[in-house]
């Protein structure tokens, strides 16, 4: 099922970014200028860092959107993950609370036609 591939993205996604973050917040602390200097510190990682900011200002809305639209629940756990962790993290848990809804909602059509 794809509801449990995104579930795995989101594990993943989690885990991956942590295990580089969590070994440099423990030698620097929250140094949040040196975060960024180390970020954009050549243009490959500018590259990269760029890519993930555009990508979470483009997720944050399409998450309470289209979570709004589909009338799912728990929206602020996908947005929680993008802002605390990254991309990696909250597009597979939202695309994966997404499909779980989608299925709940194909279940709720089936019954009533029966």
């Amino acid at each position: 099922m794809l509801r449990w591939f995104y579930f795995g993205a989101m594990v993943a996604g989690t885990l991956l970014p942590l295990s580089q973050f969590l070994p440099w917040l423990s030698e620097n602390g929250l140094d949040i200028p040196l975060f960024f200097a180390e970020l954009f510190a050549n243009p490959i990682s500018g590259f990269f860092g760029w890519d993930v900011i555009v990508s979470a200002l483009v997720l944050i809305p399409f998450i309470l959107i289209e979570g709004k639209r589909l009338g799912m629940a728990r929206l602020w756990m996908p947005v929680a993950g993008t802002f605390l962790i990254g991309v990696s993290c909250g597009l597979p848990m939202f695309l994966y609370l997404r499909e779980a809804r989608l299925e709940q909602m194909k279940g709720i059509a089936v019954n009533k036609l029966v």
